[in-house]
């Protein structure tokens, strides 16, 4: 192409963890770049930490700027739709103009078979055969979800969510910096994030009288819930509630802790904490189900897996860590290379224009990429980690 194609992403909120990509995005295509954004920050995503930004590329609907949204998504070469309102993209697949679905796993809840009908007309409908619609897989389990429906066969792609990357000058020192027996959990306190599962971890680790504080970032509807269960299980001294806080604070925190708990089950689509914690060298231990396990870990490589709610497979690789600190390091060390090599936005962003451009030439653009971002998705099984019970 003689020209950077025009690339707009549709997304109901613009926040910190979509704000690297968008800008990488806007710098690489000299402005041939929008965000619509379609609904805004709600009071929760507020009192969590988040902010509002208004980047020159940003398009609201909501506040008066339809037409202009309106006339982006029809005429963009490429148009990477991740909003809910389906009216606004069914003019371009009318027309036949790319556009690549940006989805979690859509079976968060299962396979549902009452559903299973609906949803097949439904996606189909919206999907339809011989059109240029592709997925950008923001989940791991995506491209099987979809499969079962028989849709985006050879046409998934690996994509997520693009957390802003730091780059330390020594992550060397960044480690030798870390506190060994620091752990961390992150999140907002929902069912589905299972904090109580860290919590119960604890207990073990702590009738084995192995030393260690485990600081809880968040806040949520489960927190009154949580903080009896730490009382409860005579957890004082061991566990800190830190409350919510600012993106850069949970970050500072994150450098200073040797260990991250991710413990969220299937219904967790990415789980932008494991980018953070992994680009702050943080020795991750992840839920097997978490939607950005399976492309981002490599168990034993650059984090460990334990089969999702299993509170006794947690606790051990808790133990494991906390006895060994230099593989924590180790499992730290390459966890930032991952991020820093293959997982971040930048290069993400140039992923994406190499992708629409392959498309736009005739190409299907399986072959362009082996790994990381843009490479093909292949289905992932629920029960995909050997360790699942």
């Amino acid at each position: 192409m003689d020209k950077k194609p025009e690339i707009v992403i549709v997304s109901s909120v613009f926040s910190h963890h979509q704000k690297p990509l968008s800008d990488a995005l806007f710098d690489m295509l000299q402005g041939r770049f929008a965000f619509v954004e379609t609904i805004g920050l709600t009071q929760e995503l507020r009192t969590l930490g988040y902010n509002e930004a208004r980047p020159p590329y940003l398009v609201r609907p909501y506040v008066g700027q339809t037409k202009e949204a309106e006339r982006l998504i029809c005429e963009a070469d490429a148009v990477v739709f991740g909003g809910p309102q389906e009216k606004m993209i069914l003019p371009r697949m009318l027309v036949n103009k790319l556009v690549f679905r940006c989805s979690e796993r859509p079976l968060k809840h299962g396979m549902e078979p009452l559903k299973y009908f609906p949803r097949l007309v439904k996606w189909h409908r919206q999907n339809p055969q011989g059109k240029r619609v592709y997925l950008l897989c923001a989940s791991a389990f995506a491209a099987g979800d979809y499969a079962k429906f028989g849709l985006f066969r050879n046409r998934s792609f690996k994509w997520g969510y693009f957390t802003p990357f730091k780059e330390y000058e020594s992550p060397e020192l960044l480690l030798k910096k870390k506190d060994p027996k620091k752990i961390l959990w992150v999140g907002r306190f929902l069912d589905l994030k299972h904090a109580d599962d860290a919590l119960r971890a604890a207990k073990i680790l702590k009738d084995c009288g192995m030393a260690f504080t485990l600081d809880l970032i968040g806040t949520g509807v489960m927190e009154r819930q949580l903080r009896r269960l730490a009382e409860s299980l005579e957890l004082g001294g061991r566990v800190r509630f830190l409350g919510p806080m600012s993106p850069e604070s949970v970050r500072e925190h994150m450098e200073q802790a040797a260990i991250l708990l991710v413990c969220s089950d299937k219904q967790e689509g990415w789980g932008a904490v494991v980018n953070e914690g992994m680009n702050s060298a943080c020795a991750v231990i992840c839920g097997h189900a978490v939607g950005s396990a399976p492309f981002l870990l490599e168990n034993e490589q650059n984090g460990l897996i334990y089969p999702s709610c299993d509170v006794a497979a947690l606790a051990d690789r808790m133990s494991d860590l906390l006895s060994d600190r230099s593989k924590q390091a180790a499992l730290g060390a390459e966890a930032y290379r991952t991020i820093s090599e293959e997982w971040n936005p930048r290069l993400a962003a140039e992923r994406l224009v190499e992708l629409t451009e392959n498309i736009l030439s005739g190409g299907d653009g399986l072959g362009l990429f082996k790994s990381g971002p843009c490479s093909p998705a292949d289905t992932i099984r629920d029960d995909w980690f050997p360790g699942k019970l």
